[in-house]
């Protein structure tokens, strides 16, 4: 297995990842969230599909399926309880233990599947998950106030979407494409559940452009993940694509002036550097 290639592939999948958060945001901003992330769900899973059938790519045994379905649907039930947990206030701590959680996760089992890296790749680990804390946590005036349901709610959509990762990773064997497509499906019948039992207030429009826009880049980061897990250890796929928030703060910074903090520069260069151990 080949780490270089892992952390290299992992580094394009944040990018994606985090070019689609930041592109989401802004149509958030606009239009109920979950809308954004619905349409980019929808309209990837139509590409997808048109790819998959007109390459007349072989359907993966049951099992590959199977994980790649389980992790794009509670993946999506995951984000809805995210949102609501930034929603119940003190966003910043509760985002920065979901982001470390997401990484945690699939970092320990891959650590117990796949044994002890070497010194200088369990460094770069832990040096990620170091630098995911910095970049995600804000400043919170009210952060002493957290309510305890709010740092639950996003422990749990922490440990569900370091869970779909761990799923995605076992689908990978079956095929990306199609394993990408399952994962869209179940996704989308996931939200499409949520907006039926609880539909989102304000105005529904303004968000196809960019669901459509953050779903391509979504999918994108998810190919790259994929393909990350298949040439070298979960660990490091999974730390270095977790490194997206990194992407999603400089693209404020560049496109909307909206500057980071030291804290969360300090974390955007600490990540810099376990990627850098990652990749040796």
């Amino acid at each position: 297995m080949s780490s270089s290639g892992a952390a290299s592939l992992g580094l394009i999948s944040a990018a994606s990842w985090g070019g689609s958060d930041f592109v989401g945001g802004v149509g958030a901003r606009r239009s109920p969230a979950l809308l954004v992330v619905a349409t980019g769900h929808a309209f990837s899973l139509l590409v997808l599909l048109a790819v998959c059938l007109g390459m007349r790519l072989a359907i993966p045994g049951t099992h590959y399926v199977l994980y790649a379905v389980l992790g794009g649907f509670e993946g999506s039930l995951a984000l809805a309880v995210f949102y609501h947990a930034l929603a119940m206030g003190a966003m910043g701590l509760t985002a920065a233990l979901t982001g470390l959680l997401t990484a945690l996760v699939p970092v320990l089992f891959g650590l117990f599947h796949d044994g002890l890296p070497g010194p200088v790749t369990l460094l770069g680990l832990g040096m990620g998950c170091v630098a995911i804390w910095l970049i995600t946590r804000t400043h919170d005036k009210q952060g002493a106030g957290t309510p305890p349901v709010a740092l639950l709610l996003g422990a749990l959509a922490g440990i569900c979407f370091g869970t779909q990762m761990i799923l995605f990773k076992m689908a990978s064997g079956g095929g990306i494409l199609w394993a990408t497509a399952s994962a869209r499906a179940a996704g989308v019948a996931a939200l499409l559940l949520i907006l039926m039992v609880k539909p989102p207030k304000g105005p529904w429009r303004g968000f196809w452009l960019p669901g459509i826009a953050a779903g391509t880049l979504d999918t994108i980061g998810i190919l790259f993940y994929f393909k990350a897990t298949q040439l070298g250890r979960l660990d490091v796929a999974a730390l270095v694509s977790s490194l997206y928030p990194g992407g999603t703060i400089l693209l404020a910074a560049l496109v909307l002036r909206e500057w980071p903090t030291r804290r969360q520069m300090a974390g955007i260069g600490l990540a810099l550097a376990a990627v850098a151990l990652l990749s040796m």
